[in-house]
């Protein structure tokens, strides 16, 4: 039986674990964690891999634009907007080389006119389940 207050795009990236992409609490929307990684493939937006599946390069303006449109497809799949967020927590894994450009791809997609203004909290962590540098936590509201 489906549950009504989970969601899952099929247009984000599949979970690399057992959580729905988004779950509604009341008229909030909370967003399991997004990375970059596109629907249907292992291949990364801005990441090279070495023959070990280690990174050897990565651009972080492409995995923050793809991460984005993640966030955005689960928000509209969800029945919310981009429009309603409100609260973004954001894990860097190299913070010292990658937040000043994240900090302006991000500003580009949230501040001026007919964009949110949310709250937000970027910090540093060792690594993420994928090879990636950067993924959201996202908390919208839902009508």
């Amino acid at each position: 039986m489906h549950d009504p207050t989970t969601f899952d795009s099929n247009r984000a990236p599949e979970p690399v674990g057992a959580y729905p992409h988004a779950r509604r609490v009341g008229n909030l929307l909370f967003l399991s964690g997004v990375g970059p990684r596109k629907r249907g493939s292992k291949d990364i937006p801005g990441v090279t891999l070495n023959a070990q599946g280690e990174i050897e390069s990565y651009d972080i303006t492409a995995q923050c634009e793809s991460c984005f449109a993640n966030v955005r497809a689960i928000l509209e799949d969800s029945g919310s907007s981009w429009s309603h967020i409100v609260d973004v927590l954001v894990f860097l894994t190299n913070m010292k080389d990658d937040f000043k450009i994240y900090n302006k791809v991000y500003a580009e997609h949230f501040a001026g006119e007919n964009n949110p203004n949310p709250a937000r909290t970027t910090i540093e962590i060792n690594a993420l389940p994928t090879p990636i540098a950067i993924e959201l936590k996202v908390i919208a509201t839902i009508d």
